[in-house]
């Protein structure tokens, strides 16, 4: 893995708008057992990071975040205006160490 920029990102819960797919949130649900609903709770003010992570020339980010003592990593793009959740998983290793040295220093 190269060099990554990890930033901080502040959205307005009280004017977002978060969407997903029903279909991918089954999927995620049955691959990773965790809902890609519970992933709105990152943005709630909690300590995360995030980190450019583009697919098929669409804008994406990861964030990563500890929700009820799980490390995960949220997986979302932005489209006009509205947050679209893709995957919510465990933080990979490499994501945890940064956390833990950003965060938790």
């Amino acid at each position: 893995m190269g060099l990554i920029m990890y930033i901080d990102v502040a959205i307005d819960m009280d004017t977002i708008e978060f969407a997903w797919d029903e279909a991918k949130r089954g999927l995620n649900l049955a691959k990773h057992r965790l809902d890609l609903a519970v992933g709105m709770t990152l943005f709630e003010g909690r300590p995360t990071i995030s980190y450019p992570s583009a697919r098929n020339g669409e804008g994406r980010w990861v964030t990563i975040g500890r929700i009820d003592g799980l490390m995960l990593a949220l997986v979302w793009t932005e489209r006009e205006g509205v947050v679209r959740l893709i995957s919510l998983r465990r933080a990979r290793d490499a994501e945890r160490r940064a956390f833990d040295t950003r965060i938790c220093h």
